[in-house]
């Protein structure tokens, strides 16, 4: 009787939870492949500097950001996702392969935008879909299940990375442009395979229309104050946030070879697989923002830990502390909002949430940046931290 209560759960799962979340499986074992090496490959490779190295990852996501909130709403007005949804996973597949002929930064940029562009399409109507195929004590664990299967495609992905490292570099400690190459051709493959097991497996779900003669409203009053107490805390947070490239550059900077340093990241999508299921199934039945408290407290410590580390070893072991902060947090909060949010304006929330993520990461990379450069490698860990500390007492204080 107990196992079968246990189990029940996961019976009730509406298939779109299960497809979708393979086709971010497909999807990440195809970015993860990609995403970790192109700072190594700008700063190595191309010689760029750390800054401008801040700025591509800033201004790729701020351009998502701004498409993340019209697709969004544009879900609500037309009652529908899934079709916005494999347009945006369609849209990342095509500009993947142009990496392979990338000579310069600003080439990067180009593709990174386009990749980005095309998740904005689709993250605000994909976590919609999700939300409204989800019952309502099941959204922790829908979302965490998807997060399990987004991560465990980055371990794979990561692997298939190192694997090609070992196989091409013989030994040569920083990356080259010949094995960035074969990585490029190698993510193309799943990449493809993601966006047919969205368009043949995921069915739409009957959502009601908020309005059906124009977009959403997107004024700020018309959103649970609530929503609107959470984004702002978000919004601090994030702003010490920066792009995890710079943790990739610490670990280089304390010691850590290029294949090292693929294995400190599978180990960090490791901890976050294997977590993010059961924590955010936990979230359904001990409360979502009890959850994040605790992760915003280990963000701190793990960031206040590197910046006052001193060799590789310490860099990788902090890192998978690191994915125990994103199981607890991640899924976690896109549940909150499903559950703040009434079901006719998730498109635009999540898109607004993902927007205000977003739009924090072009100043919270700059920052990094700028202080990796002028201070020193360890101020903008110090930075996130401190900011860390502010947000979780804002979550405390601030959204009930």
């Amino acid at each position: 009787m107990t196992s079968q209560s246990t189990s029940s759960p996961i019976r009730r799962l509406h298939p779109n939870i299960w497809f979708l979340a393979i086709g971010s499986f497909l999807t990440d074992v195809s970015s993860e492949m990609l995403t970790n090496l192109i700072p190594l490959f700008l700063y190595i490779v191309l010689g760029v500097q750390t800054s401008i190295i801040g700025l591509i990852d800033g201004i790729a996501e701020t351009t998502a950001s701004l498409v993340k909130i019209y697709s969004g709403a544009l879900s609500d007005r037309l009652g529908k996702r899934k079709t916005i949804t494999v347009i945006g996973y369609a849209l990342s597949t095509i500009s993947k392969p142009f990496l392979y002929f990338a000579v310069t930064w600003e080439w990067v940029l180009g593709v990174r935008f386009s990749d980005r562009v095309g998740k904005g399409i689709r993250t605000a109507p994909r976590d919609a879909l999700l939300a409204d195929s989800a019952k309502s004590d099941q959204r922790g664990l829908a979302f965490g299940l998807h997060r399990a299967g987004d991560t465990a495609g980055a371990f794979i992905g990561l692997g298939i990375a190192a694997l090609i490292i070992w196989l091409t570099q013989s030994g040569t400690a920083e990356l080259t442009r010949h094995t960035f190459q074969i990585v490029v051709l190698a993510s193309i493959i799943p990449a493809v395979l993601a966006v047919v097991v969205l368009a043949l497996g995921v069915k739409e779900v009957a959502a009601a229309r908020k309005d059906k003669n124009g977009l959403p409203s997107l004024s700020w009053k018309a959103f649970d104050k609530r929503f609107r107490a959470f984004l702002v805390v978000v919004i601090i947070f994030t702003l010490g946030n920066s792009s995890d490239s710079f943790i990739v550059l610490r670990g280089q900077d304390r010691g850590l070879s290029v294949l090292q340093i693929m294995g400190m990241l599978m180990t960090f999508n490791a901890v976050y697989s294997l977590l993010a299921g059961p924590l955010g199934s936990l979230s359904d039945r001990v409360g979502r923002r009890r959850l994040m408290l605790v992760g915003w407290t280990i963000y701190g410590l793990v960031y206040l830990g590197f910046a006052v580390s001193h060799t590789g070893a310490q860099i990788w072991v902090l890192f998978g502390l690191y994915g125990i902060y994103y199981a607890l947090t991640e899924g976690v909060a896109k549940a909150l909002v499903a559950d703040i949010v009434p079901q006719e304006q998730r498109g635009t929330a999540y898109g607004l949430f993902n927007a205000a993520i977003g739009f924090s990461a072009l100043p919270a990379s700059l920052i990094a940046g700028i202080l990796w450069q002028a201070i020193s490698p360890a101020a903008p860990f110090v930075f996130g931290a401190s900011l860390s500390l502010i947000a979780g007492f804002l979550l405390l204080t601030w959204v009930r």
